[in-house]
Order: structure tokens, then C-alpha cells, then sequence
């Protein structure tokens, strides 16, 4: 009896000993699964902390919650940018006799934490055991070990050993079905693609990783994906939409306690303010994020953050300081062994031998990037552009051209690569200073149909190649312009401008020749159109204004050609940078008494000579027949019903035979019905809608209509999607605010809605340069629609319209409200 009771007694107990053994281990998961979660989420402090106490409270249950709670410790503290805290934690006894799947996570971290520290043979050799183990591990952790040795690569500069590495991560995590596997994985691919220079490959990389870390509630891979985003913007010609993301993700990660991700956010911050001439602005970040990185001992951080502020100091003519971060920088390199971290601090090098006047030295180290095939293409060009200013001093001039247009070749070349039209639309803006400096050196040669014929070539670039007029490949030689014969047979005369930073130009065309005539540097100039721009939609009538904007404006843009334009002229306006934004019609000539130039000629504003090319312009069918889309269903508070849409519509209604038009309006007038209603059938097209212009994504543009679907989705005909449906109207209206567009780019002019009807096909657009008035809109639009009836040309008939407001006796005199109109002409 007595034995039976403690047999009892023991197995009561040995039962104890499990459910107690049990509940720990539920415990154990629980707060590992918690603070997982916690580090998955981005508030690394707290999953730090979290593991810690995860190894201190469970650790004795088994070696395997020794390493897991250890492993996410250093995971936290390698994302926060603790590189020596890592390897110091990780340099733990009880993780010598782990499994397959420990090893290779502690040795994957190991390896990571060197490479930042730019210790590679080390981070290598790590890699190399982790390699050797793969075999015996789980498929996951053969993952982290892909992943590894991608961000390994990519920090020596091996983007493509990086990819292969990183499409090997992604395919195991996808298999295995680990989310977070997959969201790193497609966000250092972004990496590598950026390094390779496919930005916009990049884009589509980062936005996949976005999407995933918004799945997964991975805060600060969110934040990381944006600055993905933001640096490839910036390399494809958008500092200021990059800008934007990374003020955005600086502050997020900030926020999260991530000073890896906040010194990234600040370096890339510095380089968008550079492109900017903000180099005070740019400077500080540099600062800041050095900061950052030298108390996490990040030596790759520390090395984008010198050679930025090297870069700055040249800009703002500091060329000690500069060469100080510039030497600071190789050391950085070289201490590493990537050789290819040297060619950036090697070009401030170079600059400051250039500043310094020491043309031999600066001459030899542009050389040699130039003529390494290592160099970026970026940086390639930059040294050829700076080889040629050099070459200018004392080179013989065909030398010099011959450098300029190196130079301007690998820009094509690697435009060649982008393949989203936002992007090659963009991409140019990278070379704005190569084509003003070479404009101005082919001035100074006189070399003036040269120069002309190099500034066209830069211009509308994206939609001239949309409409078959250039091939999408790099040229070495622009196509030939017969300037003078574009001009007789338009009967016109042309205003080509040019802004440059050390002067601008005007160049006349008609049917007598070519003339130059030398204009003040672009940011006088665009001082001046700002100001004005701002009196036109202000509430005093600028004829009335004591300030003289206008007059300073004519005087500086027209009075140089004012003897080739008599009184009744037809001109067509090529502007360049923030001329897109002024209508030239509103500019005040001053004598003989002080009136608007849109009573002396007819003006029509075209994107480039190749564009308006008459011989080249495609059939086009003679019948006279109408799509009018609008009055549409309000989608909501944002975009309220136009009151006097319908009167709008009717009068446009009138001036078009009943059984030649097609009308669709209220509930028909949605985005899929002009999409799929042939618009290639109709020789007019008119909207009367709201409108929105999106600065930072021009195709993002809309025309707002009804909204097509439930809950009020799908009520906007975008920009992109216009382009997609080829046109062959002769004129498309859009009777709508801001429908021009919001931004110009250098090397394309104004992108928006009339950019994209262009882009489709259409002749002739007319659309808003500002906020239009739906009253004075309707009113402009019957006067227009009844000259054309008449037969008058629509360039014509849009001036004789606006002359009817601008001679009444109402308040539609002001150019605030005929002013925002304009007349765009294609091909």
C-alpha cells in the first residue's frame, strides 16, 4: 500500500514537472512571438529589450530558445546600426553548439554587421561557413543566407552578384511562404537595381517591397522602401518628388528610433537640396547623418556622408573643407578594399584641382573615371561634362564638341535604359547643365543654327519619340531642322527660347532666317514670371497695377524681336523652364499706350520645331465631328457639380450638326466610356469638367467625370491613359482648371493633360494654364466654337474670343479670366 502511494506521489509529480515544463514553453513561444512581432513591426528598441528579457527568463528551457531569443536581439540591434553591439552579443559560448539553422543565422548576421564596418574579409569568411552548412539547414535559413550575401555584395559595390543572391531570397521566401523574407528581399533587390543604375526596375522593386511591409505591419521596411522609392526618383531626373518621400521618411524613421534608416533618409535629403542650390540645407543633413553614423560606428554610412559633404563644400567654394572630407572618404575605401568607393571622392578631388586652377591634375583625374569601366554611368557623364568646361580654356574647339557631346552620349545611353514614360520624361533634367553649357559654348564658337538645332533636340524629347518623330535610342547627331521652311510654310514667325544659368537666348525663325539675340540669366528671369503669374490672378487688374512686371517681361522676351513682329504677326512661342507657365498673350506692351500683346499678334505655344514641322504632320480626316464629355455626377465633396456645365455643354452642342455628334454627360460621362468609345473617330474633342494637376506624378493628372462603379470609384481619365488611345482629332478643349498642367521639365516642357492629348495625336489642344471660372469658361467657349463654324483657324478664333472678354465692360476684361487658356500645337 505504502509503495502503490509513492509511485503515485512520483508520477503525481513527474506530471507536474511536464504541464509545468509545458507552460513554459508556452510561455517561451508566446513572448518570442511577441517580440518578433514587435521587431517585425519596427520599434527595434522595444524587440530588443524584449529579447533580452526572452533570453534571461527562458534560455535554461533549451538551447534553441538560447539562440532564437539571441538572434532577434541582434537582429535588433543590426537594423538599429549597432555593429559592434552585435558581434559582441553574438560572440556567445552557449550558441557554439546550436543547430544547422542557428549557425547560419548567427553567422549571417555576423557577416553583415562586418561588411558595414567594411571589415570584408571577415563578413566573406562568415559567409563562405554559412555556405558550407547550407546543405543541412532548412530552407529558410538557406534564405537568410541568399539574403546575406546580397547585402554583402551590394555594399562592395557587386550589383549583380547582389541580384542573382537577392532573386534566390526572394524565390526560397515565396516558396516557404515567410512574408518578412520577401519584403527584405525585394527591398535590398531595389538596392542592387539602383546600384546597377536600373532606377526604374528600382521603382518597380521598392513599390512590391511597399506594399508588402504595408501587409505585414513592418513599419520601418516601409519607411526603407520609401527611400528606395525617393533615390530612384532622384536618379531619374525628380529630386523634388524625392524630396518629398524622404522629408516623409526621415521624420517616420525618426519616429521608430531607426538611425540607420534616418541617416539614409538625411544623406539622400542633402543630395535632392543640392540639385536645389540649397548647399546650406544639404550641408546640414550631411552633418546630421554623419552624426548618426559615427556613433553606430557605420563606416559605409560615414562614406556616403563625407563624400556628400564634399560635393557640398565644392558647391559653396570651401575647396579645404572639401578636400578634407573628399580624403577622409578614400581612406574610408581604401581601409576597405572596394576600389570602386574611390572614383566618388576622386571626382571632388578633381573638382577641387579645378577650382584651384591646377588644369593638368583635375584634366588627368577626370580622365580617369571617364575611362574607367567601373564608373557608373552618372558619374561618367559628370566627368566628362567637367572635362569638357576644362577643355574650353585651351583646347582646340572641335575638342571641346567632341567632349561635350561624349558627355551627352552617355546620358542618351543611359536614358535607354528607362522604359516608364514619367520617367524618360524626367531623365533629362540630369543633363540640364551639360546641354546649357554646351548651347553656350556653340553660341560663343557662333555657331547659332548649331545651337538652335542642339536646344531642339532636348526638347519634348518623350513626346516627340511618343509620335514616331525621334527613335527611342541615343543619337550621336540630332536630326536635321529646315528651320526657315517650317516658318514660311506656317506663316509664321518663332520665338525658340533657352534659360541658362549664365545667360539665356532667343532665337527667331521666319521666312528670312535666323536671328540670336543674348537674354539675362534664367533666374532673373524666372523671378519676374513668378512675380507676374501672381499679379494675373490676383485681385487688382495688372493694367491698373503700379507694379511694371508685365512691361519688364515684354521688354526682356519680346522687344529684342519686336522689329520682325508687325502688328497682326502670327508667333509661335518655344518656351523653356518657367516661361511654360506665363501666357504670353497677358505681357503689357508699353508704347504707344499700355495695352496686352494679345491685341497685336495670335499666339500658339508648341513644345518643339520637330512638333509643329508641317511636312511631317499626318492625314487627318476633314469631317467636322464632335465627342463632348462632361456636366458630370459629383464623386463626391472634393468635386462639386459645375453650375454652369450644362449651359456650357449646350453652347458647344450648337455649333455641331445634331447627327455629327456623340454627347456624354451625367452618369455616361465616366472615364471608361471615352475609353472605350473610339475617340479616334472624332475631329473634336470637348470636356467640361474639374480637373486636377499633379505636380509630383504629371500622369497622374485627371479630368475628374462620374464615377463609374460602386462606391464612387473610378471617376478619373488619367494622363496615362489618354496616351494609351491613339487620336486623330484636330482640336481637343479641356474647358477645365489647371487642365496645361502643374510642372515643366527640363528637356520636355509642361507635362499634364494637354501634353498627354498631344502625346495621343491631337493637333491642336486647348486647356489652362490657372484656375478657370466656369462663368467666363462658358462664355470664352461659345465665342470659340462660333469662330470656328465660321471656318476661322483655332488659333484664330481662341484670340478673337478672348478679345471679346477683354473688351467688354464686365469683369472677364481681366486676364485672370481669358487668360488661363492656351493654344498647344502638335505635330
Amino acid at each position: 500500500m505504502r509503495r502503490r502511494q509513492s509511485c503515485l506521489i512520483v508520477g503525481l509529480a513527474l506530471g507536474l514537472v511536464f504541464l509545468l515544463a509545458c507552460n513554459e514553453e508556452k510561455r517561451a513561444q508566446a513572448a518570442f512571438q511577441n517580440a518578433r512581432q514587435t521587431f517585425i513591426h519596427g520599434h527595434l528598441d522595444r524587440s530588443q529589450k524584449e529579447a533580452q528579457r526572452g533570453y534571461r527568463r527562458f534560455s535554461g528551457i533549451s538551447s534553441q530558445w538560447a539562440w532564437k531569443f539571441k538572434v532577434l536581439q541582434a537582429q535588433s540591434l543590426l537594423w538599429q546600426g549597432d555593429y559592434p553591439g552585435v558581434l559582441q552579443l553574438l560572440d556567445s559560448p552557449d550558441l557554439n553548439s546550436c543547430s544547422p539553422e542557428a549557425t547560419i543565422s548567427v553567422l549571417c548576421l555576423r557577416a553583415v554587421a562586418h561588411a558595414r564596418q567594411l571589415k570584408l574579409l571577415d563578413a566573406s569568411k562568415e559567409l563562405d561557413d554559412a555556405r558550407r552548412i547550407c546543405p543541412r539547414a532548412p530552407a529558410a535559413a538557406c534564405g537568410e543566407l541568399f539574403q546575406a550575401q546580397g547585402v554583402v555584395a551590394i555594399g562592395q559595390n557587386q550589383f549583380s552578384q547582389a541580384k542573382r543572391s537577392l532573386e534566390q531570397a526572394l524565390s526560397l521566401a515565396r516558396i516557404t511562404g515567410d512574408r518578412f523574407l520577401e519584403t527584405t528581399s525585394l527591398l535590398n533587390l531595389a538596392a542592387a537595381l539602383i546600384g546597377e543604375g536600373r532606377f526604374d526596375e528600382a521603382l518597380d522593386s521598392s513599390k512590391a517591397a511597399f506594399d508588402a511591409s504595408e501587409s505585414i505591419g513592418a513599419d520601418d521596411l516601409a519607411v526603407a522602401a520609401q527611400e528606395n522609392l525617393a533615390w530612384a526618383y532622384y536618379r531619374l531626373g525628380d529630386p523634388e518628388r524625392a524630396l518629398g518621400s524622404l522629408i516623409e521618411a526621415e521624420k517616420q524613421s525618426e519616429r521608430l528610433g531607426d538611425p540607420l534608416l534616418e541617416g539614409n533618409a538625411l544623406t539622400n535629403m542633402a543630395y535632392a537640396h543640392m540639385d536645389a542650390h540649397r548647399f546650406n540645407a544639404a550641408t546640414i543633413s550631411f552633418h546630421r547623418a554623419l552624426s548618426l553614423a559615427d556613433k553606430a560606428d557605420n563606416k559605409e554610412q560615414s562614406y556616403n556622408a563625407l563624400r556628400g559633404l564634399a560635393r557640398a563644400s565644392v558647391k559653396n567654394g570651401n575647396l579645404n573643407e572639401a578636400l578634407a572630407y573628399a580624403q577622409e572618404a578614400v581612406d574610408i575605401a581604401r581601409q576597405s578594399g572596394n576600389t570602386l568607393s574611390l572614383l566618388d571622392p576622386i571626382f571632388v578631388q578633381a573638382m577641387v584641382a579645378a577650382g584651384r586652377e591646377d588644369t593638368s591634375q583635375a584634366q588627368q583625374l577626370f580622365q580617369d573615371i571617364e575611362s574607367d569601366p567601373t564608373t557608373p554611368l552618372y558619374l561618367k557623364w559628370e566627368a566628362q561634362h567637367e572635362l569638357a568646361r576644362i577643355l574650353e580654356n585651351d583646347s582646340p574647339p572641335d575638342i571641346v564638341d567632341r567632349q561635350y557631346r561624349a558627355a551627352l552620349a552617355t546620358l542618351g545611353n543611359a536614358r535607354e535604359s528607362v522604359t516608364h514614360d514619367d520617367f524618360r520624361i524626367s531623365f533629362l533634367t540630369n543633363g540640364t547643365a551639360i546641354y546649357d553649357d554646351y548651347i553656350h559654348f556653340l553660341v560663343t564658337r557662333g555657331e547659332i543654327t548649331e545651337a538652335l538645332r542642339w536646344a531642339d533636340y532636348s526638347r519634348a524629347r518623350t513626346l516627340a519619340e511618343g509620335l514616331g518623330r525621334l527613335p527611342k535610342v541615343a543619337v550621336t547627331q540630332p536630326p536635321p531642322l529646315e528651320t526657315t521652311r517650317i516658318a514660311t510654310r506656317l506663316q509664321s514667325t518663332i520665338l525658340f527660347y533657352w534659360l541658362g544659368e549664365r545667360g539665356s537666348y532667343l532665337w527667331t525663325i521666319n521666312s528670312k532666317g535666323v536671328q540670336l539675340f543674348s537674354l539675362p540669366p534664367a533666374a532673373e528671369i524666372e523671378h519676374l514670371v513668378d512675380r507676374y503669374n501672381h499679379a494675373l490672378v490676383g485681385p487688382q487688374g495688372v493694367l491698373e497695377s503700379s507694379d511694371n512686371d508685365g512691361v519688364a517681361l515684354y521688354r526682356t522676351l519680346i522687344t529684342p524681336a519686336a522689329k520682325l513682329l508687325p502688328p497682326g504677326s502670327k508667333v509661335i512661342v518655344i518656351p523653356d523652364g518657367r516661361l511654360n507657365d506665363l501666357n504670353f498673350e497677358t505681357l503689357l506692351v508699353p508704347e504707344p499706350n499700355l495695352h496686352y500683346w494679345i491685341e497685336d499678334a495670335t499666339v500658339i505655344n508648341a513644345s518643339s520645331l520637330r512638333l509643329i514641322d508641317p511636312s511631317r504632320s499626318p492625314d487627318r480626316a476633314n469631317s467636322r465631328n464632335l465627342l463632348l464629355v462632361g456636366n458630370a455626377v459629383s464623386s463626391g465633396p472634393e468635386y462639386s457639380e459645375l453650375e454652369n456645365a450644362p449651359v456650357e455643354m449646350q453652347s458647344v452642342q450648337r455649333h455641331f450638326p445634331a447627327s455629327q455628334q456623340q454627347v456624354l454627360q451625367r452618369q455616361q460621362a465616366t472615364a471608361s466610356a471615352y475609353l472605350n468609345g473610339n475617340p479616334d473617330k472624332f475631329s473634336s474633342i470637348h470636356f467640361v469638367a474639374h480637373a486636377t494637376a499633379s505636380r509630383l506624378s504629371p500622369l497622374d493628372s485627371a479630368i475628374i467625370l462620374s464615377p463609374d462603379g460602386a462606391h464612387n470609384q473610378h471617376f478619373k481619365l488619367y494622363a496615362r491613359d489618354i496616351i494609351t488611345h491613339p487620336l486623330r482629332a484636330d482640336l481637343v478643349t479641356i474647358s477645365s482648371c489647371y487642365s496645361a498642367g502643374a510642372r515643366a521639365y527640363a528637356g520636355e516642357g509642361l507635362v499634364g493633360l494637354a501634353w498627354a492629348f498631344l502625346h495621343a495625336g491631337a493637333h491642336n489642344v486647348v486647356a489652362a494654364l490657372w484656375e478657370a471660372s466656369d462663368v467666363s469658361s462658358a462664355q470664352l467657349m461659345d465665342q470659340f466654337y462660333e469662330r470656328l463654324e465660321k471656318g476661322q483657324s483655332p488659333e484664330t478664333a481662341l484670340r478673337e474670343a478672348k478679345l471679346s472678354l477683354l473688351h467688354s465692360s464686365g469683369p472677364f476684361r481681366k486676364p485672370f479670366y481669358w487668360g488661363p487658356f492656351q493654344l498647344y500645337e502638335g505635330s
